[in-house]
């Protein structure tokens, strides 16, 4: 802990004295501190703070290239040893890590410590931004969603005004998807069978998610004016979301193709029954 600084009590702190009388005081994950008769705090800057100082203190093995990086960024500079992904605020990074590794790896094999150093940060930055990882996933599956979201948004703005064309434009979208996918396939399947329980914030978040696709999905089939609405947009859930788990396994080829094809004959196949019953005479 810091003298007078008791809002520090998490920072991870280390006490640098260089014997010559240049400088002495405390630095943290993400300040100065600067000893000038009173303890100060140095905000968003080095003052107080020479060069030599740190030059030495670096010589003496006393100041690590860790904390003299993390200086650097304060100047609007980024050290070399930091690299591009350093210029990404901390939140970011964390969610960025989170996400590669929960996908390729699974959520169960990755811990915080994984995460913390694949974002170039500690785990104490880790949980400033995130309670638990619980939280993280979440906010990473929240994100996955957010991306079929604006993709789905997408679809429908350049397909306006014409409901059919935009079930298609669904189905193209996941084909692709499916087709672009690691063996690693699905990451809502994947993190629907490492969360068994139906209760965790995550799998909930998942549901939430195919019920209210499946809600949009069931309005186009109806908007299209297809035969049963509700029951096509059943088969056409079933084929999409089987597609994932065939891709996953690569048990059938080209799957993304012929997902494509299966919905569009669903859709050809209501149209015309649609069609057929509004042909038939009306019994008196």
């Amino acid at each position: 802990m810091l003298p007078g600084d008791g809002n520090r009590l998490g920072a991870r702190c280390h006490r640098v004295e260089i014997p010559v009388g240049i400088f002495v005081g405390w630095y943290t994950d993400t300040e100065w501190y600067h000893c000038q008769g009173d303890m100060k705090k140095i905000h968003g800057s080095e003052k107080g703070v020479s060069a030599s100082a740190k030059s030495a203190a670096r010589a003496a093995g006393k100041l690590p290239v860790k904390a003299s990086a993390r200086l650097a960024g304060k100047r609007g500079t980024t050290a070399k040893s930091s690299g591009a992904a350093k210029q990404e605020p901390p939140r970011e990074r964390v969610l960025a890590a989170a996400a590669e590794l929960f996908y390729s790896e699974g959520i169960r094999a990755t811990g915080v410590e994984a995460i913390a150093a694949r974002a170039s940060t500690t785990k104490m930055a880790l949980y400033r931004h995130f309670q638990s990882k619980d939280a993280l996933i979440v906010e990473w599956l929240r994100q996955v969603t957010g991306h079929y979201w604006a993709a789905f948004d997408r679809i429908e703005a350049a397909h306006a005004g014409d409901p059919r064309a935009q079930i298609l434009g669904w189905a193209t979208f996941t084909a692709d998807e499916v087709a672009a996918w690691s063996h690693r396939g699905c990451p809502f399947i994947n993190s629907i069978a490492e969360l068994p329980d139906r209760e965790h914030p995550a799998r909930q978040l998942i549901e939430e998610h195919k019920a209210r696709q499946w809600t949009r999905l069931a309005g186009l089939c109806e908007a299209a004016g297809l035969a049963l609405p509700e029951e096509t947009a059943d088969e056409i859930m079933i084929v999409l979301e089987g597609a994932q788990v065939v891709a996953q396994n690569r048990s059938v080829a080209e799957i993304g193709v012929r997902a494509r094809r299966i919905v569009e004959a669903i859709v050809v196949r209501q149209t015309a029954q649609t069609k057929q019953a509004k042909r038939k005479p009306t019994r008196k």
